[in-house]
């Protein structure tokens, strides 16, 4: 009876772990994490040696519009238009950093991202426009995990950063945010936009293995 208790015990933390995972990352690469600690509204991960292509900043009132502009630029960079002419394989999750504007109708930066695979790296194809994104060594980052299509996504981050006060990892998440000017937060998609059902998207709000270093 003890043995097959146990067994219950082993499946059902197996059903969690896996339910952790966005469904698309069966599907096709993501970049690899564990996961150091989580609680009510976030969980913070640690990832190592991740490479990202990257666009410029894209100056616009709009995150939607703003997304979809560098995933045209990106997406026709894995289709070959680059200084190799190689396709690379489609991976998750696309990301875009965000740099919000100091009110409702002011101009907003945006940085988009595509995770390089592992079979491209080190050296991915260069291409005009884009430049690479390396996190070498240990990146952290808080992420706070929602579904549907994208819509107010400062609402979530104010979400994130709310659920992060009064714990150990506020200090540093507050650090990171401050040490890039560039991008106050991070929203991941993991899904088509032609998918509708089922669709998985996080804030992250990152920081480096300096800043957790007393955690």
């Amino acid at each position: 009876m003890a043995r097959r208790s146990g067994l219950i015990l082993l499946l059902a933390a197996a059903a969690v772990a896996s339910a952790a995972v966005p469904p698309s990352c069966e599907r096709i690469e993501c970049p690899a994490y564990e996961v150091v600690d989580s609680a009510n509204g976030f969980e913070i991960r640690r990832y190592s040696d991740a490479m990202w292509a990257s666009t410029a900043p894209i100056e616009d009132i709009s995150f939607v519009a703003a997304t979809r502009t560098g995933f045209l630029q990106l997406f026709n960079y894995i289709q070959g238009k680059n200084a190799r002419n190689e396709t690379i394989e489609m991976t998750a999750p696309v990301l875009t950093q965000v740099a919000p504007s100091d009110g409702p109708f002011c101009v907003s930066s945006f940085v988009v991202s595509f995770y390089v695979p592992k079979k491209n790296q080190p050296d991915p194809p260069a291409a005009e426009g884009l430049h690479v994104q390396r996190w070498a060594g240990a990146r952290y980052a808080a992420v706070r995990r929602f579904g549907g299509f994208v819509a107010d996504v400062g609402e979530q981050a104010a979400l994130l950063d709310a659920s992060l006060q009064g714990t150990r990892w506020a200090a540093a998440v507050s650090d990171g945010r401050r040490a890039d000017p560039t991008s106050s937060y991070t929203v991941a998609q993991y899904n088509s936009p032609f998918e509708f059902s089922g669709r998985v998207n996080e804030i992250w709000m990152l920081f480096d293995a300096k800043d957790a270093s007393d955690m």
